[in-house]
């Protein structure tokens, strides 16, 4: 029970195939105490739904997690109601669709702006608010993800590559700033699952096969395995690890070719 007794945080859940969903479930089985926010007050009843399965765990509406304003209101009523956390979790990113499908070169200024603000600033956002609000217990732990698109060129996932390597240097400049305090910062670079997200992204099946193929272990990963590596990071037992991209892709990245 690597997480008994500690309030997590997960940001970003939406259904029962994504990675925000499988570090929930490892959370709980470690004994952890949830709480989730989530996009839309039309996905209020969805939500609840999906997380009856951990008992015990709230969720609260979040439509912008890159807005100043809506994360400290959002964040004052989670410590509110919940007291202090442990842990953080983001699991927040988005590119328009017309970014995903044309070459990289054709990125609008518009475009640019949303995938950087939603998938890296919000991050920013959240450790700031977090500190600012004294949200976290001693020891915290902040996990958000990234994917191998932000060190190396995969065709259709154009301005998110730009948006992830933001946020893996984030990762590095907060967990400096917040090392202060004795709150750890990481990311895990996931390997391709099928997720919502990753249907935007052109012929995704094709890099699951491609990681099958040449991936040391020659697999690809779960939900759950990624959810476990979350565990490990938000617990104790990596009380030594801050400031890290975190592969959880059956080695797929240390591969040449």
């Amino acid at each position: 029970m690597l997480l008994k007794d500690k309030k997590i945080l997960i940001m970003g859940i939406r259904n029962k195939w994504s990675i925000a969903y499988g570090i929930a479930k490892s959370a709980y089985e470690n004994g952890a105490k949830l709480i989730f926010t989530y996009m839309g007050e039309d996905n209020k009843e969805k939500i609840e739904e999906l997380i009856k399965d951990f008992e015990g765990s709230k969720a609260y509406v979040l439509d912008d997690a890159a807005e100043d304003d809506l994360v400290s209101e959002v964040f004052t009523k989670i410590k509110n109601e919940n007291g202090k956390v442990d842990g953080i979790v983001h699991a927040i990113a988005h590119a328009n669709t017309e970014d995903l499908h044309n070459d990289f070169i054709y990125t609008s200024k518009e475009g640019f702006s949303h995938a950087n603000d939603v998938s890296a600033y919000s991050f920013v956002l959240v450790a700031r608010m977090a500190k600012e609000l004294d949200m976290l217990n001693e020891n915290a732990s902040l996990v958000t993800l990234t994917y191998y698109g932000s060190t190396k060129v995969l065709e259709g996932y154009n301005i998110m590559g730009i948006a992830k390597a933001a946020l893996e240097s984030s990762v590095r400049y907060l967990a400096e700033n917040l090392g202060k305090q004795g709150v750890r910062v990481n990311a895990i670079s996931a390997g391709p699952i099928k997720t919502l997200s990753a249907k935007g992204i052109k012929d995704f099946s094709k890099i699951l096969t491609i990681v099958e193929e040449k991936a040391p272990l020659h697999r690809n990963v779960t939900i759950e395995q990624v959810g476990n590596v979350s565990t490990f990071l938000l617990s104790n037992m990596s009380e030594a690890i801050t400031g890290q991209v975190i592969y959880a892709d059956s080695g797929y990245n240390i591969m040449g070719i």
